[in-house]
């Protein structure tokens, strides 16, 4: 069921169940990140490993030191510039959070939404909560409710609508090995931002077995439809004779027409923003199409265009 009773959508994660929630990224499936039964709840509705880990969502930066054991001063110098936001902290976790969240790993990664309805939810719940992307494991992430009745409806009793997310990529995350800080997944703070905060970071790309943090595996976020990542000419060379219907997405338009069957543009006037708003309903949109294959192009690699292209290309891994 979806509605906008926040009442509602309280009374079931105390009790213990899981809600869908709105986050200024993306959905997430929330459940009380203390409570270890409703933790195994997101990892079997979801079809999750529970080798990658969770990330854990509180209202305010002062909550932080109740969960974890150190802050660095970079982490507080990010915290406090950019949260609430799209930023994921990965920090030393205290004994309050189950080890399950963080599939056994000391760190745990907690972020502060910037989205009003969840940060109401949170300010009426004594216990943060564990919420990934409210979606099959695998899959693409939704960015409104129906989204997450489309895949979930039947799984979970209550889907909180705030409308649709604002930023549309899932959190960039940050930690901290000693003093050097290490980007786990980019996202929807872009690289440059961080590093005019606190310098040069490093980043780490994803594993496809061992994630030290949630996101890093290799193969995610991927449509039913066969899906390739690259130049457009090569795919063209490569892939193009295997199917007859081929959907296109691109950032901005192509100067040169191509005999695809449907093209989509994430953003006609090259935002960055706008086009990481656009991506996963455009994903979601080319699959439904009953299209033999969707073929993506690759953003420029800067500003949230790094992340964009994260996204593409985990699509698109085998």
């Amino acid at each position: 069921m979806i509605g906008k009773d926040l009442e509602k959508a309280k009374k079931l994660l105390i009790q213990g169940n899981l809600v869908a929630i709105p986050t200024e990224t993306v959905y997430g499936l929330a459940g009380n990140a203390l409570d270890e039964k409703a933790v195994l709840k997101i990892f079997k509705v979801k079809n999750r490993p529970t080798f990658d880990p969770l990330i854990v969502h509180t209202h305010h930066i002062d909550q932080l030191p109740r969960w974890v054991t150190n802050l660095p001063e970079k982490a507080k110098k990010l915290a406090a510039a950019l949260l609430p936001g799209a930023l994921t902290l990965l920090l030393p976790k205290n004994s309050l959070i189950p080890d399950l969240v963080t599939s056994g790993l000391p760190l745990v990664a907690i972020r502060i939404p910037a989205h009003e309805v969840a940060l109401d939810l949170l300010r009426q719940l004594d216990f943060p909560l564990a919420a990934p992307s409210a979606n099959p494991f695998g899959y693409i992430s939704p960015t409104t409710a129906q989204h997450v009745a489309a895949q979930l409806g039947d799984k979970i009793p209550y889907i909180l609508d705030g409308g649709e997310c604002k930023v549309g990529l899932e959190s960039t995350i940050i930690g901290f090995e000693g003093n050097v800080p290490v980007v786990y997944r980019k996202g929807g703070v872009a690289i440059e931002v961080i590093e005019n905060l606190i310098g040069k970071v490093e980043l780490q790309e994803h594993s496809s077995s061992n994630p030290k943090a949630p996101g890093q595996l290799k193969s995610h976020y991927a449509p039913h439809t066969p899906f390739f990542f690259g130049q457009i000419d090569q795919l063209l060379l490569q892939d193009a004779k295997k199917y007859t219907r081929i959907g296109l997405l691109t950032f901005t338009p192509l100067a040169v027409a191509y005999p695809f069957a449907v093209q989509e543009v994430l953003s006609a006037q090259g935002d960055f923003a706008e086009a990481a708003r656009n991506l996963f309903a455009t994903m979601r949109k080319l699959d439904q199409l009953g299209l033999d294959a969707i073929f993506a192009v690759p953003l420029p690699e800067k500003d949230l265009g790094r992340a964009i292209n994260d996204r593409l290309s985990r699509a698109a891994a085998r």
